[in-house]
Protein backbone atom coordinates (compact mmCIF):
# COMPACT_ATOMS: atom_id res chain seq x y z
CA UNK A 1 0.00 0.00 0.00
CA UNK A 2 1.45 3.14 -1.30
CA UNK A 3 3.16 5.30 1.79
CA UNK A 4 2.59 2.77 3.92
CA UNK A 5 6.49 3.30 5.11
CA UNK A 6 5.27 6.54 5.94
CA UNK A 7 2.88 5.81 8.78
CA UNK A 8 5.06 3.34 9.76
CA UNK A 9 7.78 6.22 10.73
CA UNK A 10 8.60 7.06 14.09
CA UNK A 11 7.12 11.29 13.99
CA UNK A 12 9.76 12.04 16.11
CA UNK A 13 12.07 11.06 14.02
CA UNK A 14 10.35 12.73 11.07
CA UNK A 15 9.86 16.34 12.54
CA UNK A 16 13.36 15.87 13.20
CA UNK A 17 14.32 15.33 9.87
CA UNK A 18 12.33 17.65 8.79
CA UNK A 19 14.10 20.22 10.54
CA UNK A 20 17.67 18.97 9.88
CA UNK A 21 16.52 19.69 6.38
CA UNK A 22 15.33 23.08 6.74
CA UNK A 23 18.70 24.03 8.69
CA UNK A 24 20.87 22.67 6.42
CA UNK A 25 18.88 24.50 3.04
CA UNK A 26 18.79 27.71 4.87
CA UNK A 27 22.46 27.73 6.02
CA UNK A 28 23.64 26.29 2.27
CA UNK A 29 21.77 29.96 0.91
CA UNK A 30 23.09 32.19 3.66
CA UNK A 31 26.86 30.32 3.41
CA UNK A 32 26.56 30.50 -0.71
CA UNK A 33 25.55 33.95 -0.16
CA UNK A 34 27.79 35.73 2.48
CA UNK A 35 30.68 33.01 3.35
CA UNK A 36 31.18 31.77 5.91
CA UNK A 37 32.01 34.40 8.58
CA UNK A 38 29.49 37.03 7.22
CA UNK A 39 26.78 34.35 8.10
CA UNK A 40 25.59 33.39 11.92
CA UNK A 41 23.59 30.72 13.62
CA UNK A 42 20.61 33.18 14.88
CA UNK A 43 20.12 34.06 10.70
CA UNK A 44 20.29 30.65 9.96
CA UNK A 45 17.75 29.08 12.72
CA UNK A 46 15.57 32.60 11.68
CA UNK A 47 15.21 31.48 8.11
CA UNK A 48 15.05 27.45 9.05
CA UNK A 49 11.43 28.89 11.45
CA UNK A 50 13.61 26.73 14.38
CA UNK A 51 15.39 27.98 17.60
CA UNK A 52 19.35 28.79 17.73
CA UNK A 53 19.25 25.70 20.24
CA UNK A 54 18.07 23.76 17.73
CA UNK A 55 20.43 24.32 14.96
CA UNK A 56 23.05 23.43 17.49
CA UNK A 57 21.46 20.42 18.78
CA UNK A 58 21.71 18.87 15.16
CA UNK A 59 25.18 20.04 13.90
CA UNK A 60 27.47 21.43 17.29
CA UNK A 61 29.23 24.47 15.99
CA UNK A 62 28.77 26.85 12.57
CA UNK A 63 31.89 25.32 11.05
CA UNK A 64 29.91 21.23 11.12
CA UNK A 65 27.50 22.67 9.57
CA UNK A 66 29.08 24.28 6.91
CA UNK A 67 31.48 21.14 6.31
CA UNK A 68 28.06 19.26 6.05
CA UNK A 69 26.93 21.23 3.31
CA UNK A 70 29.85 21.18 1.15
CA UNK A 71 30.06 17.07 1.93
CA UNK A 72 25.72 17.12 0.86
CA UNK A 73 25.91 19.21 -2.43
CA UNK A 74 28.73 18.00 -3.52
CA UNK A 75 27.80 14.57 -2.87
CA UNK A 76 23.91 15.18 -4.36
CA UNK A 77 25.64 16.08 -7.30
CA UNK A 78 27.81 12.73 -7.93
CA UNK A 79 24.85 11.02 -6.82
CA UNK A 80 22.82 12.41 -9.91
CA UNK A 81 25.59 11.90 -12.28
CA UNK A 82 25.83 8.32 -11.17
CA UNK A 83 21.67 8.05 -12.02
CA UNK A 84 21.57 9.69 -15.35
CA UNK A 85 24.80 7.72 -16.81
CA UNK A 86 24.70 4.09 -16.86
CA UNK A 87 28.20 1.92 -16.22
CA UNK A 88 28.99 0.63 -19.29
CA UNK A 89 27.64 -2.59 -20.59
CA UNK A 90 29.15 -5.33 -23.30
CA UNK A 91 28.23 -3.84 -26.96
CA UNK A 92 27.86 -0.28 -25.95
CA UNK A 93 30.39 2.07 -27.76
CA UNK A 94 33.00 3.80 -26.31
CA UNK A 95 32.35 6.97 -27.92
CA UNK A 96 28.09 6.93 -26.56
CA UNK A 97 29.71 6.10 -23.13
CA UNK A 98 32.29 9.04 -22.40
CA UNK A 99 30.31 11.75 -25.05
CA UNK A 100 27.04 10.73 -22.48
CA UNK A 101 29.07 10.93 -19.41
CA UNK A 102 30.87 14.29 -20.68
CA UNK A 103 27.71 16.03 -21.40
CA UNK A 104 25.62 15.37 -18.43
CA UNK A 105 28.99 15.86 -15.89
CA UNK A 106 29.11 19.32 -17.29
CA UNK A 107 25.00 19.99 -17.10
CA UNK A 108 25.18 19.23 -13.15
CA UNK A 109 27.99 20.18 -12.20
CA UNK A 110 28.11 24.09 -14.46
CA UNK A 111 25.32 25.69 -12.30
CA UNK A 112 25.96 28.80 -10.84
CA UNK A 113 25.26 27.35 -7.14
CA UNK A 114 27.80 24.64 -7.76
CA UNK A 115 30.41 27.37 -9.19
CA UNK A 116 29.25 29.53 -6.41
CA UNK A 117 30.16 26.38 -3.48
CA UNK A 118 33.77 26.06 -5.62
CA UNK A 119 34.83 29.52 -5.10
CA UNK A 120 33.28 29.61 -1.12
CA UNK A 121 35.23 26.08 -0.58
CA UNK A 122 38.11 27.69 -2.14
CA UNK A 123 38.46 31.10 -0.21
CA UNK A 124 37.76 28.70 3.45
CA UNK A 125 40.41 26.42 2.28
CA UNK A 126 43.15 27.88 5.13
CA UNK A 127 40.32 27.96 7.65
CA UNK A 128 39.18 24.47 6.85
CA UNK A 129 41.90 22.13 5.47
CA UNK A 130 39.59 19.02 5.19
CA UNK A 131 37.12 21.22 2.88
CA UNK A 132 39.26 20.70 -0.41
CA UNK A 133 39.64 17.26 0.46
CA UNK A 134 35.64 16.45 0.54
CA UNK A 135 35.01 18.33 -2.05
CA UNK A 136 37.68 16.25 -3.98
CA UNK A 137 36.73 13.36 -3.01
CA UNK A 138 32.80 14.03 -3.20
CA UNK A 139 33.47 15.68 -6.37
CA UNK A 140 36.15 14.97 -9.47
CA UNK A 141 37.31 11.99 -7.54
CA UNK A 142 34.37 9.95 -7.37
CA UNK A 143 34.07 10.94 -11.22
CA UNK A 144 38.07 9.70 -11.90
CA UNK A 145 36.96 6.60 -9.89
CA UNK A 146 34.09 5.86 -11.89
CA UNK A 147 35.83 6.50 -15.20
CA UNK A 148 38.76 4.29 -14.09
CA UNK A 149 36.52 1.26 -13.90
CA UNK A 150 34.91 2.18 -17.21
CA UNK A 151 38.29 2.47 -18.90
CA UNK A 152 39.24 -0.78 -17.63
CA UNK A 153 35.73 -2.45 -18.91
CA UNK A 154 36.68 -0.74 -22.53
CA UNK A 155 40.53 -2.19 -22.12
CA UNK A 156 39.28 -5.46 -21.55
CA UNK A 157 37.39 -4.71 -25.36
CA UNK A 158 40.03 -3.49 -26.64
CA UNK A 159 38.88 -0.36 -27.06
CA UNK A 160 40.99 1.57 -24.63
CA UNK A 161 44.92 1.40 -24.94
CA UNK A 162 46.57 2.39 -21.66
CA UNK A 163 48.83 1.02 -19.07
CA UNK A 164 48.15 3.44 -16.06
CA UNK A 165 43.64 3.77 -16.55
CA UNK A 166 43.53 5.79 -13.54
CA UNK A 167 45.81 8.42 -15.03
CA UNK A 168 43.92 7.75 -18.51
CA UNK A 169 40.77 8.55 -16.34
CA UNK A 170 41.89 11.93 -14.55
CA UNK A 171 43.04 13.82 -18.13
CA UNK A 172 39.57 13.12 -19.71
CA UNK A 173 37.93 14.20 -16.51
CA UNK A 174 39.86 17.71 -16.52
CA UNK A 175 39.86 17.62 -20.21
CA UNK A 176 36.28 17.35 -19.82
CA UNK A 177 35.72 20.04 -16.98
CA UNK A 178 39.01 22.32 -17.12
CA UNK A 179 38.37 25.20 -19.25
CA UNK A 180 34.40 25.57 -18.21
CA UNK A 181 34.91 25.14 -14.37
CA UNK A 182 37.89 27.89 -14.30
CA UNK A 183 36.29 30.12 -16.84
CA UNK A 184 33.36 30.60 -14.32
CA UNK A 185 35.43 30.67 -11.47
CA UNK A 186 37.35 33.16 -12.54
CA UNK A 187 34.74 35.31 -14.36
CA UNK A 188 31.86 34.69 -13.15
CA UNK A 189 28.72 32.85 -13.79
CA UNK A 190 28.11 34.94 -17.11
CA UNK A 191 30.65 32.81 -18.21
CA UNK A 192 29.17 29.47 -17.88
CA UNK A 193 28.60 28.34 -21.44
CA UNK A 194 24.93 27.68 -22.88
CA UNK A 195 23.65 23.93 -23.79
CA UNK A 196 25.22 24.15 -27.01
CA UNK A 197 28.62 25.40 -26.24
CA UNK A 198 28.79 22.26 -23.53
CA UNK A 199 27.53 19.96 -26.34
CA UNK A 200 30.75 20.98 -28.32
CA UNK A 201 32.92 21.19 -25.94
CA UNK A 202 31.71 17.30 -24.32
CA UNK A 203 32.09 16.00 -27.70
CA UNK A 204 35.37 17.58 -28.62
CA UNK A 205 36.63 16.35 -25.59
CA UNK A 206 35.72 12.54 -26.22
CA UNK A 207 37.54 13.02 -29.70
CA UNK A 208 40.56 14.40 -28.44
CA UNK A 209 40.83 11.52 -25.51
CA UNK A 210 40.33 8.54 -27.89
CA UNK A 211 42.70 10.01 -30.35
CA UNK A 212 45.22 9.57 -27.84
CA UNK A 213 43.48 6.03 -25.98
CA UNK A 214 41.31 5.15 -28.37
CA UNK A 215 41.75 2.00 -30.36
CA UNK A 216 44.70 1.99 -32.64
CA UNK A 217 44.17 -0.48 -35.36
Amino acid sequence: MKGWWLRMTNPVEMRMTKKRQSILAAAAELFLQRGFLATNMDEVAAMAGVSKQTVYAHFGTKEALFLDIVTGMTGLAGDELEEQVADPVDGRPIMDFLKDFAEQQLAIVMTPRLMQLRRLVIGEAERFPELGKRLHAKGPGRSIDRLTKALAHYRESGDVEADDLRAAASFFNWLVMGEPVNDAMLLGDRAIPDADALHSHAKESVRIFLSAYGRKS
